[in-house]
């Protein structure tokens, strides 16, 4: 069983898209939903956690698996 709730797949996007992605998500979720992001983009090991911060989001951490990276993300 996976960690999360939903799973956003950003790989092969470059800054900013995987954040846009994730926020256009974020907003029709209940509080306390679980999200991974799936990204490949190095960029987002910054933008996400700096996005989640702003948005008032829970940034969880992230775990690489091959070339994604999983960024787990809990809307605040």
């Amino acid at each position: 069983m996976a960690d999360w709730d939903i799973e956003i797949d950003c790989e092969g996007l470059l800054c900013p898209l995987p954040v846009l992605r994730a926020r256009k998500r974020l907003m029709a979720l209940a509080s306390g939903t679980v999200v991974c992001v799936r990204a490949t983009d190095a960029m987002a090991l910054i933008d996400l956690p700096h996005f989640c911060a702003e948005a008032g989001h829970h940034y969880l951490g992230a775990r690489t698996e091959g070339t994604v990276t999983l960024h787990h993300i809990r809307r605040g």
